[in-house]
């Protein structure tokens, strides 16, 4: 059977204990290659470096690791460093859910992203607590999905965006395939001084679930399951299409 390549990013950075924990998870399944931001990009959403060059530098534990975003980490990767393409990209573990509307602005997901739209099958892997107890039970799921995948394969690029409730693995009741909840509005921004005296913001907590219903993200982790959600890139709310043809004749 030929070797699996994987390449491996995140937004945490790439001395994460997240990635740490992923890269010794897959690292007898398949060729590892981490390609991680060189200090915590949470939040960078699908950004581009476009106004300075990148380097690619490698850590002593044979982690690369870039000064720019999960995107470009990847894009790199898969454009210019790696000679042959890889056949996973695979992001986390993240630590903090990435439900919802969290999709948006996370940079984990941003990374497989990239890789989805090099046509690259690619998972996000988050850990869905701010303590980070249980990276190795998301591990273990990163592990299961990836055989999943060795074995059987998809068919075409697939996108998909997976959150670990941060339990012992034997607490962990099964998996399940979700859509994304949304959340209610982000909390308001912070306002404070700073020692010289100027006026700074500090962007609010995420709102608290609005659509955690049945069949959601945020109510399969909270109900002790991994969420597994399919992701597309297709932004057009086609349902308004007409609705905008008949605004425009007005």
């Amino acid at each position: 059977m030929p070797t699996t390549r994987i390449l491996l990013s995140n937004d945490d950075g790439y001395f994460a204990p997240g990635i740490e924990a992923l890269a010794g998870a897959l690292a007898d399944l398949a060729e590892i290659t981490v390609v991680a931001p060189e200090r915590d990009r949470s939040g960078a959403s699908n950004s581009l470096t476009l106004d300075r060059p990148l380097h690619l530098r490698r850590a002593p534990s044979g982690f690369y690791f870039v000064n720019g975003t999960p995107t470009d980490c990847v894009h790199l990767a898969v454009t210019g460093m790696l000679e042959q393409q890889p056949d996973m990209v695979v992001s986390g573990i993240n630590l903090g859910a990435n439900m919802g509307d969290d999709t948006i602005y996370s940079g984990t997901v941003a990374a497989a992203t990239e890789g989805y739209l090099l046509g690259v099958p690619a998972l996000a892997l988050s850990l869905a607590s701010r303590t980070g107890e249980h990276f190795d039970t998301a591990a273990r799921i990163a592990r299961e999905l990836v055989q999943r995948f060795q074995q059987h394969g998809f068919g075409e690029p697939v996108l998909l965006n997976v959150n670990v409730p941060d339990l012992p693995w034997c607490e962990i009741k099964g998996i399940r395939v979700t859509r994304l909840g949304r959340r209610h509005k982000a909390e308001p921004v912070v306002k404070q001084l700073s020692p010289r005296n100027d006026t700074v913001y500090w962007v609010g907590a995420a709102g608290a679930a609005a659509d955690a219903g049945e069949g959601t993200d945020f109510h399969a982790v909270a109900e002790g399951y991994v969420s597994v959600t399919p992701l597309q890139i297709d932004l057009t709310h086609t349902e308004q299409i007409a609705g905008v043809v008949d605004w425009l004749k007005t």
